[in-house]
């Protein structure tokens, strides 16, 4: 998704009939007025009852050549609906200090990629100019903020698929995050936190027999495990978001799946190593070591996959082409 301001100056807002007449040939549609003031009432307001408004706002500045914001994010493709869309829309015009501005948002479906226009007035309420200062760079700032973009970025991960899921578990909209060289230097840089995770793992061992287990990590600890599964189906893996010390770890560093889930088990039962005793020869103390036959300790030392398959399924790539709902459990 990307935005961007149309440079063409207006005193007379004719990009309001510009959308407006995209929606009179059902090449758009009006998804949003806001600010408008008694003329929101309306059930189906005039182009020019809108223009009017806006003229008045803009009457308060006469040194103003250019009185009209005509923006216009666009989705790559159908990537992002019409509702997307606006709720996008919505959020970066507050960022862009317009948020409390007179605007219109009109949907556009006449091309390869899905976009909005938003039209708005560059004088305020007060009769002052809304900032214009490094205006386009702010505009592309601040839909990477909307999206979630900058949150996610401050959590290390270790391969894409988790990024998109800090964002998913955070009900941000982005999942087409643009800069790709940013993105790559980050898992590049990704080193593992051992430490952490033998924390979780005590952790989790600890309180897996808990009821509610999963919500008393979120409260309680701050860690949100996220689960993978075809739908109706038991899920096949889960990922853990660490939001106290913001990291990504794949739930297999933790704890297995199966263990986790299955409160019967006793760790400490399953997983004891088997005993045995040096033979004299080799000492004269009473040494024991962990037979070759013996069951996998639970303290495994983490292997480090940076794109296995489940970042496919946890990414979702398959599931959407399917039109398959993910489950996620916090």
């Amino acid at each position: 998704m990307i935005a961007h301001i149309l440079e063409r100056p207006s005193r007379t807002f004719a990009g309001v009939k510009y959308n407006t007449n995209k929606v009179d040939r059902s090449t758009g549609e009006l998804m949003l007025i806001a600010n408008f003031g008694a003329i929101q009432a309306l059930a189906n307001p005039r182009p020019q009852d809108l223009v009017n408004y806006l003229l008045m706002i803009a009457g308060q500045n006469k040194a103003m050549k250019n009185t009209q914001f005509h923006a216009v994010i666009s989705a790559n493709g159908r990537n992002y609906n019409k509702q997307e869309l606006t709720k996008a829309a919505v959020m970066w015009l507050k960022e862009m200090k317009y948020g409390d501005q007179p605007y219109l948002i009109v949907f556009h479906k006449d091309t390869e990629n899905n976009h909005v226009h938003l039209v708005s007035s560059r004088v305020g309420k007060d009769g002052k100019q809304i900032d214009r200062d490094y205006e386009q760079v702010r505009a592309v700032r601040n839909i990477n903020k909307v999206l979630g973009y900058d949150f996610a970025m401050q959590y290390r991960f270790s391969t894409r698929a988790q990024f998109y899921l800090i964002l998913e578990n955070q009900g941000y909209l982005g999942r087409d995050y643009l800069d790709e060289k940013k993105l790559q230097k980050k898992l590049n840089a990704y080193q593992p936190d051992i430490a952490r995770i033998v924390e979780l793992k005590k952790l989790f061992i600890a309180k897996k027999g808990t009821a509610e287990f999963v919500a008393l990590m979120h409260s309680q600890y701050g860690i949100d495990l996220m689960f993978h599964s075809s739908e109706g189906k038991t899920p096949y893996g889960y990922t853990v978001i660490d939001h106290a010390t913001r990291q990504v770890f794949k739930g297999s560093e933790i704890v297995n799946l199966k263990i986790l889930l299955d409160e019967h088990i006793k760790v400490e039962q399953e997983f004891k190593p088997t005993l045995i005793e040096l033979p004299d020869y080799l000492s004269n103390d009473a040494v024991t070591y962990y037979s070759e036959n013996a069951p996998e300790p639970v303290y495994i030392r983490p292997v480090m996959i940076s794109d296995d398959v489940d970042d496919q399924q946890v990414l979702g790539m398959k599931r959407r082409r399917q039109k398959k709902a993910r489950t996620n459990t916090r």
